[in-house]
């Protein structure tokens, strides 16, 4: 929950546009799509989608050469915070259910 909330002040002291906030925030979980094809696939995408190095890249990015990066690094970095406070963590091939934080879902819930 610090990550997002860290991400969300950054980008309010940035002036960001809350349009696009809301537009963008769920953008990353489109790396879901993968699991379309199988569950191997669907976490290497998953995983590069909610890892916090590929918006901490991003946003350095934007820091020296493209300054309109660094509020789409920030809003990337409140969806895996968010993400993260609601247990959702990287996955595991074996399926979307297995993560680094425990099982999620119908499962987790009937054994926990």
């Amino acid at each position: 929950m610090a990550l997002m909330i860290l991400a969300v002040g950054a980008y309010a002291g940035l002036g960001g546009n809350w349009w696009a906030f809301a537009l963008l925030f769920l953008a990353p979980d489109l790396t879901m799509l993968g699991y379309l094809r199988d569950a191997r696939l669907g976490a290497a995408l998953y995983n590069a989608g909610h890892s916090t190095i590929g918006p901490l890249a991003l946003a350095a990015a934007g820091w020296a050469w493209w300054p309109t990066a660094l509020p789409l690094a920030l809003i990337w970095l409140a969806h895996i915070g968010f993400d993260r406070a609601l247990g959702y963590g990287l996955k595991s091939p074996v399926g979307f259910g297995v993560t680094h934080l425990g099982r999620v879902g119908r499962r987790a819930e009937a054994s926990g």
